[in-house]
């Protein structure tokens, strides 16, 4: 389905929209979507005269490419699928509001593979820890507190050591 807003490229971002019981979808490209977010209309505005005014046409620009496979933000779009690791990298900004869309935060918090290294299952570690610290500072449990932050100490501490 190509973009309603532009019609030139294939639509990525779908929005609903439903008042008194009338519902209207809006489907478009991730240029489209972009520039209308960041011209910080409100979603009523955006929505209420999405039809209405004409977007001005965009300067042609230069198309990035991802430095590790030669994909496009386009190609990844189209595809549904990013080429390489370094495409998060090299698209974040562009990839951010659709991951955080999608899973509704754009960190990892699931389990750590069995396969990661060492270092990563490490950092995880640490990073659950301190989300308990906060909890225990929140619920006023600071020995608690104080015995998770050294726990992390010791953690951060070990890497310095190897």
């Amino acid at each position: 389905m190509l973009c309603q807003k532009c019609g030139k490229r294939p639509a990525s971002t779908h929005i609903q929209r439903s008042i008194n019981g009338v519902t209207r979808e809006y489907h478009l490209c991730s240029d489209c979507a972009a520039k209308l977010q960041l011209t910080g209309f409100s979603l009523n505005d955006l929505l209420g005269n999405f039809f209405m005014e004409p977007m001005a046409p965009a300067a042609p620009a230069e198309t990035v490419r991802c430095p590790g496979c030669g994909c496009s933000f386009d190609d990844i779009a189209q595809v549904g699928k990013a080429g390489c690791p370094q495409c998060y990298e090299t698209f974040y900004d562009r990839l951010l509001p659709t991951l955080q869309r999608i899973h509704g935060r754009s960190r990892h918090v699931g389990r750590v593979p069995s396969a990661a290294s060492p270092e990563t299952k490490k950092e995880n570690e640490i990073e659950q820890l301190k989300a308990q610290m906060e909890r225990a500072i929140a619920e006023q449990a600071f020995e608690e507190a104080a015995r998770l932050r050294d726990e992390i100490k010791r953690l951060e501490g070990a890497g310095d050591h190897e």
